[in-house]
C-alpha cells in the first residue's frame, strides 16, 4: 500500500468517527429538547403525543376544578386566541391563581387534552416569564406596563 493511500484511509476514518460523533450529539440534544408553544401556536402545528413540550399563557377565569382526591386538577390556558385544556396530577405552586402567567411542561394526549408533568407560576406581580409575555404580545393581550391580570402597575419614570 502506498503512503498516499495510508493517508486517505486515515483520512476517511477520521471523517468518519467525526460524523459519527456528531450524530450521536444531535441525537442526544434532540431527546433532551423541550420547545415552547403557545395554545394557538398548537392549534396550527400538529405535535406528536409522545414529544415533551411547554405551553405557557394566562390561567382562564374560573376554569380552575379540583379533581377528587384534591391532587388532580383541570383548568384552561389561553392566550388570547385559543384556549387548552391542562390536566395536571400534583400539588400546584403557591403562586398559581387565575387570571395569571402559567408554564406547563408536559405532553400533548391523543384527545387534544395536554397533559403537564410540572407547572410553573410566576414569582411576583410584575413577572411574567419571557415565553409567556412573547406569546401574549403577539396575540395583542399585553400592555406595557400592566400586568397579566389587567392590574395597572405604576412604571417607574426614565431619568433624562
Amino acid at each position: 500500500m502506498t503512503r498516499k493511500r495510508r493517508r486517505l484511509i486515515a483520512l476517511s476514518l477520521g471523517l468518519l468517527a467525526l460524523g459519527a460523533a456528531t450524530a450521536l450529539v444531535l441525537f442526544a440534544f434532540n431527546d433532551n429538547l423541550v420547545f415552547f408553544y403557545s395554545p394557538s401556536d398548537l392549534a396550527a402545528k400538529a405535535v406528536t403525543p409522545e414529544r415533551r413540550i411547554r405551553i405557557g399563557g394566562l390561567v382562564v377565569e374560573h376554569s380552575l376544578v379540583k379533581e377528587a382526591g384534591g391532587r388532580s386538577v383541570v383548568f384552561q390556558v389561553t392566550d388570547g386566541r385559543a384556549d387548552l385544556r391542562v390536566v395536571y396530577d400534583g400539588m400546584l405552586p403557591d403562586l398559581f391563581r387565575e387570571g395569571q402567567g402559567v408554564v406547563a411542561e408536559g405532553k400533548m394526549g391523543r384527545d387534544g387534552v395536554f397533559v403537564a408533568f410540572n407547572v410553573l407560576a410566576k414569582n411576583d406581580e410584575k413577572y411574567m416569564p419571557p415565553e409567556v409575555a412573547e406569546a401574549l404580545k403577539k396575540s395583542g393581550r399585553w400592555q406595557e406596563g400592566s400586568t397579566a391580570a389587567g392590574k395597572p402597575v405604576p412604571v417607574p419614570a426614565r431619568a433624562p
